[in-house]
């Protein structure tokens, strides 16, 4: 009787433990969920003195006033447009900054709704941020009509430019460790922060996208949108990127029009690749723009108190470590 009494209870049990265990996996993925898509608040402060930034504020249809810093540069060049990683800010490229501005180029910089000062409630992986980086192009070519823009576009940052229906023309870009696919970006961190095997998960995250952000995962696929793209484009990749592979920029090069340039950078992972390898960084980004964007504007004046600064270029800085650009705690 006694032998009968445990038997029920091993069975009643084992029915039992599959179910918790079910439901604490699903929790488990929807705290995860939204851990990631939580807003990334930061107190950017001011700019660095240096580089003599205006602070400006861009309305954005994401319903966020985009927080920014726009420098002058000189007549002549172009206007840069540089757009961060996830869980980043505008403080991630204050180097890029100074590099571009020494070369006489306009920059501008922002934060993304829920990144760094910008308002916003969750960050939607390039989904709301694409108009956002919709804005900010606006921006830029509203202070200066006649003049070139380029764009660098930082992982998700390139993706959210790449996503936008609606981006005004521009006349180069720049892509870095860019995801081809959010169904992808998803397996592969599965992957690398649990166990390889863990993207079978994939559908428990993927699922969460609709009641989420309002769009399903596999609406956020950049690499449909690049063939869209009709100025050169330059797609850099990380040789050892685990988060977005090498073989996966190449793939999104590969869907991009001609003209366009590829740099796989031996060695990097998914970091910020001017820390990583400054001086060739610097090289090849500044070789793309500078014969495109380098055409003197009708009616423009050098801007001789904002044309030059001290520029960081040490080649022994040391890679972070950050799940995007610019950050060194995800």
């Amino acid at each position: 009787m006694k032998d009968e009494s445990r038997a029920k209870r091993l069975k009643k049990f084992a029915l039992i433990v599959p179910g918790l265990l079910i439901l604490l996996s699903l929790g488990g993925v929807w705290f995860f969920g939204s851990r990631l898509s939580a807003p990334a608040p930061a107190a950017v402060g001011n700019c660095p003195i240096d580089l003599a930034c205006e602070s400006v504020e861009i309305p954005s249809e994401s319903g966020s006033k985009l927080k920014g810093w726009y420098l002058r540069g000189q007549s002549g060049k172009g206007t840069i447009v540089l757009m961060h990683g996830l869980r980043s800010n505008r403080l991630a490229l204050v180097d890029r900054m100074r590099f571009l501005r020494a070369k006489g180029f306009f920059v501008l910089a922002f934060d993304f709704q829920g990144s760094g000062e910008s308002p916003g409630d969750q960050l939607t992986f390039g989904y709301r941020e694409r108009l956002d980086a919709e804005a900010a192009v606006r921006f830029a070519r509203t202070r200066r009509p006649d003049a070139k823009i380029g764009v660098i576009g930082i992982s998700m940052g390139g993706a959210a430019f790449l996503l936008s229906n609606e981006m005004p023309p521009v006349d180069a870009v720049t892509l870095e460790l860019v995801y081809p696919t959010m169904r992808a970006a998803i397996e592969n961190r599965l992957n690398n922060w649990f166990f390889s095997g863990a993207d079978r998960l994939t559908p428990l995250l993927s699922v969460q996208f609709s009641p989420r952000i309002g769009v399903s995962v596999d609406d956020l696929r950049p690499i449909d949108r690049i063939s869209a793209v009709s100025a050169p484009v330059l797609v850099i990749g990380g040789g050892i990127d685990p988060f977005t592979t090498a073989e996966e920029s190449k793939q999104l090069f590969e869907a991009a029009n001609e003209p366009k340039q590829l740099w796989i950078v031996e060695g990097a992972g998914h970091e910020d690749l001017w820390k990583f390898r400054a001086r060739d960084y610097q090289d090849r980004v500044l070789q793309f723009f500078e014969p495109i964007l380098n055409e003197t504007a009708p009616g423009e004046k050098n801007d001789k108190n904002n044309s030059s600064c001290n520029c960081l270029d040490d080649n022994s800085r040391k890679p972070g470590d950050g799940l995007d650009p610019g950050t060194n705690k995800d």
